[in-house]
């Protein structure tokens, strides 16, 4: 899976916020928000495929939690993208 080019990071208001750049109208009912662990996997991951067990490595690599709790978390931030339509398979 992918994120998809057309969404970028960026810091709003001290939140950091996924935005679909490029559209000119703002779809305010769907702002996804972004906390530290979210973030940080999405700017390791950004502009490259990737699978659950990598997002899951960058958690284990920086927070030094055990695999199982790093899978189960990178799982809920890959279903969160997908729910949104974030990710290309």
């Amino acid at each position: 899976m992918k994120i998809k080019s057309n969404y970028k990071l960026r810091e709003i208001a001290g939140e950091n916020v996924i935005i679909n750049q490029g559209i000119t109208e703002a779809n305010l009912t769907s702002i996804i928000s972004l906390n530290t662990s979210a973030k940080l996997m999405w700017e390791k991951l950004i502009n490259q495929e990737f699978n659950l067990e990598q997002a899951a490595q960058v958690l284990v690599d920086t927070y030094g939690i055990a695999p199982e709790q790093a899978m189960k978390d990178a799982g809920n931030w890959v279903e969160a993208l997908k729910k949104c339509n974030i990710l290309s398979d």
